[in-house]
């Protein structure tokens, strides 16, 4: 055996053990396995009598699996709240007192995932036209219920606003997760298809719940191994779990499978024979996989292979593909994050200028899945001039819930406020109203195939996200990319209440905490318009750092500091990224003196003097941001300490440890910045500050021990 299969062998071995070991954790505690699932007996006297009335029995409409599902998880959740076993009937004509289950192919709802909720001849009634909307909809009405949400009147009716909402795993097939920050894969491949472990329909089931409707099962840096015989009937094993929960499986694709995987000379996708491979290999899978959802595509983006490769286009790549799935309900999603190592160029300006010459190019089949922001899931990010400049091609939004650039799973990060400042973002492409979120469900341009996508943040961690907290961006995702006029700090609220307490007061605080903790940590990160102040592992402060294999995998290149002042210009005097935007979006940030703070150096490269709408000048408002941050995240700790009584102790105590380690963190990251461009604005730090007890230099001491350089 060479070294390097033994090294491979070895890996293997150290992650199978790890996933075990993970596996098998419990504690007498919540370890936050159940998730928003935890089904609380209803504490609520007047409350529970209401509910009482209607448990009588169950009646169900006898169909498939996933109805099945909606029945058990109806009897695993009213057993859990009432105490009470419900048993279950077909027939229900003269009766009353119970809970109805109406697969209906005439219900009243706009979609036929939609599903209604009302009180009907003395049952609580939920109808749909499909399978899956009943589970949605006993899912919404077990929430409700979990809740302890009066029944009184009861009438929800409610139908997703995106077709495909989809989780996008960056899992890899040793093991391993790509920016993964829970432990090791779900995915047992090692494993499979023999023995399906059980953690996969608890993962399903959590994602139904919030109207989850698909997952990729492996990175967008693919391996062509996902295309083998051997692994389409692994990935067969997981999609039939995922399908019993009305969700659809997806992989992602390596673009030169054709010729390291199949043989072929090419992998041009204009080659007939490439052609022919990929339509034998989308039977292939539709032949295990009857239901599959289709291909997420990374292609020529950051070393990938792609149509580029052989002087095509991205729409070349994409309608192949589209051609193989002529057949078959599945669809093409090809990503949109494309940027080239030109050192004269603006990776902000990348995506537009390859995509939308594209423009009503693609095949209907094909999406095409644009990063909520220009640049890589930032903190804070404009919204994508992609959203506002392709009418003519169906676009998705691409989140990010593992926090890469968030302080990974030891930061608490609510992440609902970034999603819904992207959603609610205006395009202006018909005019004022345009919103991003009118542009991804379809509405503005009439499209059927709409999109949201979320990088997952779930491992084997028994908590799946390792940060307890971070379960609530899951959480958030999934309920926006059902309906995405719901606020942030509803979301918040029910998480909350679902998942960690139903105190109000202790709701309160931990509420507070979530919807105030993306600002803070942006203003201790990347205050102002900053961005990327960290490289390589994307978590350790080197804002200093200016070697790289190409510019703009440095952290200069982003905030550009200089003598003179801060920030990226993106004006006509500077890399004209601003021209990409609509008029009326380019006016609001266009003039340095106009543009709102949060924005102000992703345009504008600003004076270390300038007088800023705050009354500081750019070195005083930097710091206050810098610091007030940092500082804020005592204030977190307050909060939750506040909240103590009414936590699980388990809980309780992993996040009052980890945001122990955020307060630490974040005095670094402040210290790191504040030195770092103190050298160049040649201030001293501000009147009611304390200075860094550290220099520069040993700051970055530390930050290369971190990074073992």
């Amino acid at each position: 055996m060479t070294r390097k299969l033994l090294l491979l062998y070895f890996s293997f071995i150290l992650i199978s053990s790890a996933s075990f070991a993970a596996d098998t954790l419990s504690s007498d505690g919540e370890d936050g396995y159940k998730l928003w699932l935890k089904y609380e007996p209803v504490t609520e006297p007047s409350i529970k009598a209401e509910y009482l009335k209607y448990v009588a029995f169950i009646s169900e409409s006898d169909h498939g699996e996933i109805m099945h599902n909606a029945v058990q998880e109806l009897q695993t959740g009213l057993k859990s709240l009432l105490g009470k076993n419900i048993s279950v009937s077909k027939a229900v004509e003269n009766k009353s007192g119970g809970i109805v289950l109406r697969l209906d192919p005439k219900a009243d709802t706009k979609q036929q995932e939609g599903y209604r909720i009302q009180l009907t001849a003395g049952n609580i009634v939920v109808s749909s036209k499909s399978e899956n909307g009943i589970l949605y909809g006993t899912f919404a009405l077990l929430r409700h219920m979990q809740m302890q949400l009066s029944v009184k009147n009861l009438k929800m009716e409610s139908s997703p606003k995106i077709r495909y909402r989809m989780l996008n795993h960056w899992d890899n097939p040793d093991g391993t997760i790509e920016r993964g920050y829970a432990g090791s894969s779900l995915w047992k491949w090692y494993e499979l298809p023999e023995r399906v472990d059980p953690r996969y329909q608890d993962y399903a089931r959590a994602n139904a719940s919030v109207g989850i409707n698909g997952t990729v099962l492996n990175n967008v840096n693919a391996s062509a191994r996902f295309m083998s015989q051997e692994y389409i009937v692994k990935v067969a094993a997981v999609a039939k779990v995922m399908r019993r929960y009305g969700i659809k499986t997806y992989l992602s694709v390596y673009f030169a499978a054709p010729k390291t995987l199949g043989g072929l000379q090419t992998s041009d996708p204009l080659d007939p024979k490439v052609r022919a491979w990929w339509k034998e290999k989308v039977a292939q899978i539709y032949k295990e996989i009857p239901d599959f959802g289709g291909f997420l595509v990374k292609a020529n983006s950051e070393g990938e292979p792609g149509p580029q490769d052989y002087g095509r286009t991205h729409a070349d790549g994409a309608n192949m593909l589209a051609e193989a799935f002529q057949p078959y309900e599945g669809v093409v999603i090809w990503r949109a994050f494309v940027y080239k190592a030109d050192p004269n160029a603006d990776r902000f300006k990348a995506a537009y200028e390859e995509f939308v010459p594209l423009d009503g190019k693609f095949d209907p089949k094909v999406i095409v899945q644009v990063k909520n922001g220009p640049i890589d899931f930032q903190p804070r990010e404009p919204f994508s001039p992609l959203f506002g400049n392709m009418p003519k091609t169906p676009l998705g939004v691409e989140f990010q819930l593992t926090q890469e650039y968030l302080g990974f799973a030891t930061h608490a990060v609510y992440e609902a406020p970034i999603f819904k400042e992207n959603l609610d973002s205006d395009t202006y492409v018909n005019g004022k109203g345009s919103t991003v979120a009118k542009v991804v469900d379809g509405s503005l341009q009439g499209y059927m195939r709409t999109l949201m996508a979320g990088v997952a943040n779930i491992g084997n961690a028994r908590n799946w996200t390792g940060h307890p907290l971070a379960q609530a961006n899951w959480y958030a995702f999934g309920r926006l990319s059902w309906d995405h006029t719901l606020s942030s700090e509803q979301i918040a609220k029910e998480w909350t209440e679902l998942t960690l307490t139903r105190n109000k007061k202790a709701q309160e605080n931990i509420v507070g905490l979530m919807l105030r903790s993306r600002e803070i940590y942006v203003d201790y990160n990347t205050p102002l318009g900053l961005s990327r102040p960290w490289m390589g592992v994307h978590f350790a402060p080197e804002p200093w750092q200016n070697k790289g294999s190409r510019p703009d995998w440095t952290a200069v290149y982003y905030h550009r500091a200089d003598s003179a002042g801060l920030g990226f210009d993106r004006t006509a005097s500077g890399s004209n990224a601003l021209a990409q935007y609509r008029p009326e979006v380019r006016q609001q940030w266009n003039d340095p003196d106009k543009t709102p703070l949060p924005y102000l150096l992703w345009f504008h490269h600003v004076g270390w003097n300038k007088k800023l709408s705050s009354g500081r000048t750019l070195w005083e408002e930097l710091c206050t941001h810098f610091y007030t941050g940092a500082d804020s995240v005592v204030w977190m700790q307050q909060q939750w300490d506040l909240a103590k009584p009414a936590l699980d102790s388990q809980v309780y105590t992993d996040v009052a440890e980890r945001l122990k380690i955020q307060r630490r963190e974040a005095v670094w990251w402040r210290d790191a910045w504040v030195l770092y461009l103190q050298t160049f604005a040649k201030k001293p730090i501000p009147k009611g500050f304390e200075p860094p007890k550290q220099t520069l230099e040993e700051v970055k001491k530390s930050v290369n021990i971190y990074l073992m350089k």
